[in-house]
């Protein structure tokens, strides 16, 4: 559809009107038709408003909707399009302009059956032009005036035709058929077809352009040319059943996924209420049990400072007892009172008391950890009274002291609070570094996996073999073991040879076939045997002599022999 142009769909009955009325009208201008052409999508409309639909060429981009989803014929011939407004069907302008379009006789009749229901409405007659048509003669199809209908039965020609008052047709649902008249010989009534052509003409066009052509007359070729259009009509047919069907399906579907819509719509209000309400819930429970830890330290504090408080009065008397006597008191009064302040003295020197509160204010709030169900919902978030002592916390594991070039080593950190306790949750801050001794700028990164109870795994991979340091603090400060020294190797040796019983049973008796235990048998062989000089006893590795299937080569024979020895066994 051309922008700006506002698509225009078949108007609904209404109960005045009735579907010939409908048909009667325009949908573009909403009168009735007037010089009526017909589209290649078959909407038809005025002349004058097809005239004003805005003309492209084919070849230029279409402008914002002129592309229409239901334009379902194009145009492909080069020149002048429009596109109509119904269906955005492309219609290219003929040769002759859209004068050339094709008519629609069928609904001139309508238009005129409509127009004579019209109380004021005077049709003029088609023999003078002069005055208004009181009769119709449906021999010759033609509109009389009162002076040209007695005129027309007193011909020879025409005395036997019968004419009809147009009054009498203003209710009826008799056609009208107006004759129509050749283009090219406006005096002619197109009366035959000529099927070289197939178009209609007129006996003027059979005696000029189509002498030598196949003419008939319509009356003889609308039988077979009738039957031809019936046949398509009845291909065309059963797409609308089945477009109608597809319609209907489109429609339920579109019901159903709209109920199905309005059910996750309520499943997920509900959802989300009762999460919210299991939120709230959370929420007073934690607030719950943050007022009774605030009551409970509370407490535990009062009663810290009330002993603290009589501990300092204690020791407030008796220090102030004491010094007012060695101040003030004679000799004979020191020595007398001697054994009840010494004794009190002392008595307070031992009282024990702690200089760090038994309460900390190590309270937090963890959002990430996990806090069990609510109401079915799990839900996150816990307050955490114990705080980590860094110098509480220990590493472990063998990463520690050794590791191997290019394999991964693993230690781990085990948090604990003030009384050595695991804390038995993650989310500590907490900071590792690995670097080699003697170029500190070559450093490892270390791998932090929060276990979430109280444990941190830590992994890391050395590429070059040396020494290093590493150090691992929580809250800024080093726990127990940090610093620590790692010992990285070289690379794992793996073997090159076979494990085996002895060079005899592996080489199936080979004389020079050796191994890496030096083993040798008589009789010239140069490797090991069962129960022969330096055979192992048990079974090892041919490269190097090694005991244990499982282990790492010690590459205890080198050089060129090592190598031979290598291949002569692998053979």
């Amino acid at each position: 559809m051309l922008e700006g142009q506002e698509k225009t769909f078949a108007p609904c009955l209404t109960s005045s009107e009735s579907p010939r009325s409908c048909r009667t009208k325009c949908l573009v201008c909403k009168n009735f038709y007037t010089d009526p052409k017909i589209l290649p999508c078959l909407h038809t409309f005025c002349l004058d408003c097809v005239r004003g639909l805005e003309q492209f060429s084919v070849g230029r981009t279409p402008s914002k909707g002129e592309s229409g989803s239901g334009g379902a014929l194009h145009c492909s011939q080069p020149g002048v399009c429009i596109l109509c407004p119904v269906c955005d069907c492309e219609v290219h302008v003929p040769p002759a302009g859209l004068q050339g379009l094709t008519s629609n006789q069928l609904i001139l009749n309508e238009v005129l059956l409509e127009s004579l229901k019209k109380p004021d409405y005077r049709l003029v007659c088609d023999l003078c032009s002069d005055g208004n048509a009181e009769r119709r003669c449906h021999i010759c199809s033609t509109n009389l005036c009162d002076f040209c209908s007695k005129a027309h039965r007193r011909q020879k020609m025409t005395a036997s035709h019968s004419t009809v008052a147009l009054e009498d047709l203003r209710g009826g649902n008799e056609r009208i058929v107006k004759p129509i008249v050749c283009v090219v010989h406006p005096a002619e009534e197109l009366r035959l077809f000529c099927e070289t052509c197939d178009r209609l003409v007129c006996r003027d066009c059979c005696m000029v352009d189509h002498r030598d052509h196949n003419c008939d007359f319509i009356a003889s070729v609308i039988s077979k040319q009738g039957s031809f259009i019936r046949e398509l009509l009845k291909q065309t047919q059963p797409h609308i059943g089945a477009l109608q069907e597809t319609l209907q399906k489109i429609s339920n579907t579109r019901h159903r996924v709209q109920e199905r819509l309005g059910m996750i719509t309520e499943e997920i209000n509900n959802f989300t209420e009762n999460y919210i309400r299991a939120l709230e819930k959370h929420r007073n429970r934690l607030l719950k049990e943050l007022e009774e830890l605030r009551v409970q330290k509370e407490n535990s504090l009062n009663l810290q400072q009330i002993q603290l408080e009589q501990i300092l009065a204690d020791m407030k008397t008796g220090v102030d007892f004491t010094e007012h006597l060695l101040t003030n008191g004679s000799h004979v009064e020191i020595l007398l009172t001697k054994y009840v302040v010494i004794n009190r003295l002392k008595q307070l020197n031992n009282i024990s008391y702690s200089t760090h509160p038994g309460e900390d204010d190590g309270i937090r709030f963890q959002p990430q950890e996990r806090a069990g169900q609510c109401d079915g919902f799990e839900v996150f978030g816990i307050v955490v009274t114990k705080a980590v002592d860094p110098t509480k916390c220990v590493l472990q594991g063998e990463g520690l002291h050794v590791a191997r070039q290019d394999q991964p080593s693993v230690f781990v950190l085990v948090c604990n609070d003030q009384s050595g306790q695991q804390m038995g949750r993650g989310g500590e801050s907490i900071e590792v570094s690995i670097f080699n001794k003697k170029n500190k700028e070559c450093s490892l990164k270390a791998l932090l996996e929060d276990n979430h109870d109280g444990t941190y795994r830590f992994t890391y991979t050395p590429r070059v073999s040396g020494s290093y340091v590493g150090w691992v603090s929580v809250k800024g400060q080093h726990v127990q073991g940090s610093p620590f020294t790692i010992t990285v190797g070289s690379k794992f040796h793996k073997h090159t040879g076979i494990f085996h019983c002895c060079t005899f049973c592996s080489s199936a008796g080979q004389k020079d076939v050796r191994c890496g235990c030096r083993g040798t048998m008589p009789g010239g062989y140069q490797g090991c045997g069962h129960g022969h000089k330096g055979h192992p006893g048990q079974p090892h590795w041919s490269c190097c002599g090694r005991l244990t299937e499982n282990s790492e080569c010690s590459g205890a024979i080198t050089g060129n022999s090592y190598q031979s020895l290598v291949r002569t066994v692998a053979l």
